[in-house]
């Protein structure tokens, strides 16, 4: 399959059509399972057109946005499906937002209709007020006073005046709107690890060529079952669900990883494809070696950022193999390796129907074997996010020069992989030297000790750049040992000059450390300084 050369206005090009091509193709084929709810492809469609009936009865038309804040569960999947069907937009919510985050998402997108989960009303109510919000539909339990509901009285009173009720009464189905591949059909919120959440406007077209760019890289096939545990409200979990459609498979949406029960909820749901993040593949790697490690017909999984020493080694020990792929909300399956073609500590190559470059600061190529900032260009129509709601400056900033602008740190080899070397605004300038955290916490990451480590820059007495690291440790370790562990390994001018120990790193809900809180605190947090190292700094640390 080539997914380029088909003339699109012969292909279903937007969720509806997609749907609706499922069912013309196999309506009796199973397409979706989340706990004890199975649905085949008639199913499927016939829940999203009762989602938009249901939207549409409360007032909802094409073009108003819907937000959605919600776990893993059938309704949230219903309801994003039910916007497309109608010409809404839909607009999925991280669970972990709270306060200033979640008003700024809610007040971006302007929903006129919120749909969320009982317990996640104290903080929608914190949020104060929301402009255009006038209905709160709650998923579970009575909850038709919101005044004494949940101890948020207050927060309440605060708040304008929206109705609150529980989810209403199923209504009929109602007939697609003849949407265009380049209407909205979400926006997804970027995780904002180190600024205010951006909202993607993400295209219908755009979930169409997700879907066929990664069923054609990962070779998926109609007898597939493909798992999730990740969350529904980022786009990875959103196009597994697309790519299923596409390929004929089944898709299973599982609950939040659990590193103790992974292995059994993926064997329970006979899942032969899933979806894992780097760090997620860490801890895997990490427990000990169990009779659940072989259970299961699991062929390979989705792994952007893993590291490149965990590859054949995860293979080995559980049967699976991780391919690395690099695909942004922005944008779409633009470089991956294939199950015929991968490359430990490579992203892969581009993939059809993409364009990139490499550029420096200036936006001149740099030359192969040399790292610059990922530019990125799709041949397919309606393929990648068409900017950020609200924000004309940072669209403009992002897709200058019509070249979107990925704000990430590659380099391209001369056979054409692509290899991930950081976030440009992670990389440290220290000595007149540019630094790769992501390389040195590679490194840090190889001490028996260490568990996890992000690497970040702190201010110096000079002006510039000092590395600091934080780590999470297995075992108590020797700060001054650590780092003539990372001599024969790292540019001395790359080495941390400051170390802590943090029970966990702090994460957002898709795994990504979120740094500018670890910069907060400083190198006022550190427990070792290696320019004026003191035996009591340098003693062993326990692990906590």
């Amino acid at each position: 399959m080539n997914p380029q050369v088909t003339d699109p206005n012969l292909r279903p090009l937007t969720i509806p059509e997609m749907l609706l091509e499922r069912v013309r193709k196999a309506p009796a084929a199973p397409l979706f399972r989340c706990g004890e709810i199975r649905r085949d492809s008639q199913m499927m469609a016939d829940a999203a057109a009762r989602a938009g009936g249901l939207l549409r009865s409360a007032g909802i038309e094409a073009g108003q946005t819907v937000a959605l804040m919600s776990s893993n569960r059938t309704e949230l999947l219903d309801f994003i499906l039910g916007c497309a069907w109608i010409g809404a937009v839909a607009v999925p919510v991280n669970t972990a937002s709270r306060g200033e985050q979640l008003r700024h998402v809610l007040t971006n997108s302007r929903p006129a209709l919120m749909v969320a989960e009982a317990e996640l009303l104290p903080h929608i109510a914190a949020a104060g007020p929301i402009p255009d919000l006038q209905q709160v539909w709650v998923l579970d339990g009575p909850t038709a006073d919101p005044t004494t509901a949940f101890g948020v009285t207050t927060a309440f009173e605060a708040s304008p005046a929206f109705e609150v009720s529980p989810l209403p009464e199923p209504v009929p189905g109602v007939e697609p709107v003849e949407a265009e591949p380049a209407d909205t059909a979400a926006i997804l919120y970027t995780s904002g690890t180190t600024g205010v959440s951006k909202g993607v406007l993400c295209p219908q077209g755009q979930f169409y060529w997700w879907a066929e760019n990664m069923s054609d890289q990962l070779g998926l096939r109609p007898d597939d079952v493909l798992y999730t545990c990740l969350p529904l409200f980022h786009t990875n979990a959103l196009n597994a669900f697309m790519q299923a459609v596409a390929c004929g498979g089944e898709y299973v949406l599982g609950p939040r990883f659990s590193a103790s029960r992974f292995w059994a909820d993926a064997s329970s749901a006979g899942a032969t494809v899933t979806y894992l993040l780097g760090a997620m593949v860490g801890i895997l790697a990490g427990k000990e070696p169990g009779a659940g490690d072989r259970n299961h017909h699991i062929r390979l999984a989705l792994s952007p950022a893993t590291p490149a020493r965990l590859v054949e080694p995860f293979q080995e020990r559980f049967g699976v193999l991780l391919l690395d792929g690099y695909g942004s909300t922005e944008t779409n399956s633009v470089i991956g390796s294939t199950p015929h073609q991968w490359r430990p500590g490579y992203v892969g190559r581009v993939r059809p129907g993409f364009s990139i470059r490499v550029v420096d600061a200036h936006g001149v190529p740099v030359p192969n074997g040399h790292p610059g900032e990922l530019l990125i260009r799709s041949d397919q129509p309606h393929a990648m996010a068409t900017g950020y709601h609200a924000m004309p400056e940072a669209t403009t900033k992002a897709w200058q020069d019509l070249w979107f602008h990925s704000g990430d740190r590659v380099v391209l080899e001369e056979d054409g992989w692509v290899r991930f070397v950081d976030r440009i605004k992670d990389v440290i300038r220290r000595r007149g030297e540019n630094i790769s955290s992501v390389e040195v916490e590679q490194v840090l990451r190889q001490h028996p000790a260490v568990q996890e480590a992000a690497v970040y820059a702190v201010d110096s007495e000079l002006g510039e750049d000092e590395v600091m690291a934080a780590l999470v440790l297995r075992e108590p370790v020797d700060f001054a040992e650590l780092c003539q562990f990372c001599v024969p390994r790292l540019a001395s001018f790359a080495i941390p000059r400051f170390l802590r120990v943090v029970d966990e790193l702090p994460q957002t809900e898709n795994g990504k450390v979120r740094k500018q809180v670890l910069k907060a605190a400083g190198r006022e947090a550190a427990q070792w300084d290696r320019d004026i190292a003191s035996p009591r700094r340098a003693a062993a640390v326990a692990a906590r």
